[in-house]
């Protein structure tokens, strides 16, 4: 039996499929360490949507050739969306690594492993369009919350996208299997579930014909152990009436959604070849507010995408300041070759930068505004966890998913349990953040 570590990076779906294949691994008898050191096969699961993303991919592999020529490490497995992406130019330009999995051969990871261990080069590629084998997990966030991915694959064609010919077409997984997974995640301590797919919206669609996604929802708050349940990635033509009166409806559904609009010029949207336009995108969040005023909504948007002028960008500016949206996150257009808007005519990557940083500062100023309502108010607190460097405690609002949004720092002389719910009162901002202090601990 052997020592294999594990390096995840990328999205939260990119986590659960290597808590997956952890529990493989462990299953078949191996060790999963804690640490990469040590360790006789690191599998580096990658992410490889964007520059930056690629860029940190392979700084992690040449960090881990590093070790390896140290004989700190083993073996060196490369998986996931960059393995998928650049099949041949991995092992013929970085020799360090011995072996690579694609996305469609996640459940391979362990003869992947027991062949490195015999010296053996690993190349596999399965099919990227097959439903996926259920397991079990070994998760990696803190015991109170989890991610809870409930399909595969993406079948919006984004002009800009390269996920469906990395991840392959949409696959729901069956509702047993979810709730299944679910009720284990609750059993096991979990407070705070996390749907995530890339397009939760759409769930169901391919396996009942309908969408789905307010059943499930239903299904999850019934549930037992659940406080939150909360919704990440759902796209705004898909966000169907019954979702919405779902979501107003159940208490344990937390009044947030992750909404990427990505733009709101109706000329950029179509070459983009995304459905729906500004006015399309007006009524969406004024129905979602009218429907649950206390919604906080999150969204990403990219400047410099083909077709945006001064004019567009503007355009943009306007819309998020008349929307005042409570989480926006705006990202520099990079171009990827194999999608149509690759060889579209677009801004240089410098302009998209400082449009994107303009559209901080915009964001910031209501951000500063939204959160500064709070002062003297007692909020919902999930305790997430202890800082050393501030010497303080730090937790989350509904309106604040994890490693995305904002903090609540508490100010209190007694330690505090994670994964507790506290009514904190608001008395200050830190840096963005809200702070304050608490009243008691909510039942």
């Amino acid at each position: 039996m052997a020592n294999i570590g594990f390096i995840s990076l990328g999205c939260a779906k990119n986590q659960v499929d290597c808590e997956r294949m952890m529990y493989r691994v462990r299953e078949a008898g191996h060790e999963v360490l804690s640490s990469v050191t040590g360790s006789d096969v690191v599998v580096i699961n990658t992410c490889g949507f964007i520059d930056s993303a690629k860029s940190e991919a392979i700084d992690y592999i040449l960090e881990m050739a590093a070790l390896k020529a140290e004989g700190l490490i083993g073996k060196i497995l490369v998986t996931g969306c960059l393995s998928q992406r650049y099949q041949e130019e991995i092992l013929k330009e970085m020799p360090e690594v011995d072996g690579i999995l694609g996305t469609g051969s996640y459940h391979k990871i362990v003869p992947a492993i027991e062949q490195l261990l015999e010296d053996t080069q690993v190349v596999d590629f399965g099919s990227i369009n097959e439903p996926e084998e259920e397991t079990g997990r070994v998760l990696t966030t803190p015991e109170h919350y989890a991610f809870l991915k409930i399909a595969e694959g993406c079948d919006n064609r984004c002009s800009y996208c390269v996920i469906p010919s990395l991840r392959g077409k949409f696959r729901s997984r069956t509702m047993d299997d979810v709730l299944y997974e679910a009720r284990l995640l609750a059993d096991s301590g979990v407070k705070e579930l996390i749907v995530v797919a890339q397009d939760t919206s759409r769930y169901g669609l391919d396996l009942y014909g309908k969408r789905m996604l307010p059943e499930l929802l239903t299904e999850l708050c019934k549930i037992e152990g659940f406080r939150w349940v909360r919704i990440h990635y759902v796209y705004p033509d898909e966000i169907t009436d019954e979702l919405i009166e779902t979501m107003a409806r159940e208490p344990k559904i937390v009044k947030y959604l992750d909404i990427p609009i990505q733009h709101c010029n109706n000329k950029i949207l179509k070459l983009m070849n995304r459905r729906g336009d500004g006015a399309f995108l007006r009524e969406l969040f004024g129905k979602l507010r009218a429907k649950m005023p206390d919604i906080v909504l999150r969204t990403s948007v990219i400047t410099g995408l083909p077709g945006e002028g001064e004019e567009e960008f503007a355009e943009l500016c306007e819309f998020l300041k008349e929307m005042k949206l409570e989480r926006v996150g705006a990202f520099a257009f990079s171009p990827q070759e194999g999608t149509p808007a690759y060889d579209m005519e677009y801004v240089d990557f410098s302009v998209a930068q400082q449009r994107a940083e303009i559209l901080e500062q915009i964001q910031s100023r209501i951000m500063d505004e939204y959160n500064a309502s709070f002062i003297g108010k007692t909020l919902t607190v999930l305790v997430d966890g202890y800082n050393e460097e501030f010497g303080q405690f730090y937790g989350r609002t509904y309106g604040d998913s994890p490693d995305i949004d904002g903090r609540v720092w508490i100010a209190c002389d007694e330690a505090l349990t994670e994964g507790t719910f506290l009514n904190i009162t608001i008395d200050g901002l830190v840096d963005g953040d809200l702070s304050g202090y608490p009243q008691e601990e909510t039942v």
